[in-house]
């Protein structure tokens, strides 16, 4: 016998069920979001200013899946600019309570508030005046009640079945940490570039290059002057492979001409020169704009390629970028 065993075929019904549940749950903790939107208040606005001012770090803590969250919440704290990280509330008790130091605050997530471990954190933070968020949906549970900013949940329904295991309440508090973040990020008014450096390898560091990384330049570049003869542009087109040429004129960019354009006076391109078939006022972008600008500039106007200008000088072409090129950040 097989060791794999042959893929489950489910029955038109059961298929339907399957479908029906699952848009069930996404549905339940989609209004319970909404509900949690309207629930904010000013305990909302004295928790992004505790973020803001802290002098050290933001440590975050919780247990099971609230825990789990938690060190979400501290991942994405950290990648926008608030210095944070996760303590594990049971390990804490075991020597990790070192991590909590003066001059920290906490966010504490946990949907009951009365979760044991917690309370050797809640001891500490105490002990050196570290102010508490706390998160939870009991207003009157322990962790609510030492707590400085108190960020009640609103009283929803787990999306389980039997109404136990964490699903909505886990999300809320996913969600209400990434508004945090957020929020502080921008009372911060972090920057793209500011951004870029917390951010320097995978998709963001990606989008967040300048493009100069990416793009050719010297001789690399397929320029001709205005009155080239088409024979020669095309010549040049196809030595380059970028699909374009732009068109100079007193060291100035005047137009370009792309694989359109040839196909649009093919009936008596040879007859014409670069001024005559180019198309004047190209898309161009300045040096240093980032990948991610670039690209959308690309995308929006549906082009495949264009020139990089200098910052002194917005029509003397430094270097192309070709829309394939982007695929080339994930190997450089």
């Amino acid at each position: 016998m097989s060791a794999f065993a042959p893929p489950v075929v489910h029955a038109d019904g059961e298929a339907a069920r399957a479908l029906s549940n699952g848009r069930e749950v996404i549905e339940t903790e989609a209004r319970a979001l909404l509900q949690l939107a309207d629930h904010l208040d000013e305990s909302f606005a004295k928790a992004v200013d505790l973020l803001v001012s802290t002098k050290q770090r933001v440590i975050v803590s919780g247990m099971g899946k609230s825990g789990h969250v938690g060190r979400k919440v501290a991942a994405t704290l950290a990648s926008t600019g608030t210095p944070a990280l996760f303590v594990h509330p049971a390990e804490a008790a075991h020597g990790d309570l070192g991590m909590i130091t003066p001059g920290d605050t906490l966010i504490i997530l946990s949907n009951s508030g009365s979760t044991p471990e917690l309370r050797s954190v809640l001891r500490h933070a105490k002990l050196f005046g570290c102010p508490i968020i706390a998160v939870a949906s009991q207003h009157a549970s322990p962790l609510m009640q030492a707590a400085n900013v108190r960020l009640l949940l609103p009283a929803v329904r787990e999306a389980c079945p039997v109404n136990i295991a964490p699903t909505t309440s886990t999300t809320l508090m996913l969600a209400l940490g990434d508004a945090l973040a957020v929020a502080a990020m921008r009372v911060r008014g972090l920057t793209r570039e500011r951004l870029q450096l917390l951010h320097p390898g995978g998709a963001i560091g990606d989008r967040l290059q300048p493009i100069d990384r990416l793009m050719h330049m010297g001789g690399s570049l397929p320029l001709v002057d205005q009155d080239t003869s088409m024979a020669d542009v095309v010549i040049e087109m196809t030595r380059k492979s970028y699909g374009i040429a732009g068109v100079m004129n007193d060291g100035e960019l005047v137009g370009v001409i792309t694989d359109g354009d040839l196909r649009r006076h093919s009936q008596h391109l040879f007859s014409c020169r670069a001024s005559d078939v180019m198309t004047p006022d190209p898309k161009l972008v300045p040096e240093g704009a980032l990948c991610e600008d670039v690209l959308a500039v690309l995308q929006e106007h549906r082009i495949t390629a264009l020139f990089v200008c200098a910052h002194d000088a917005p029509r003397r072409p430094v270097g192309l970028v070709h829309i394939h090129d982007f695929a080339r950040l994930r190997n450089d």
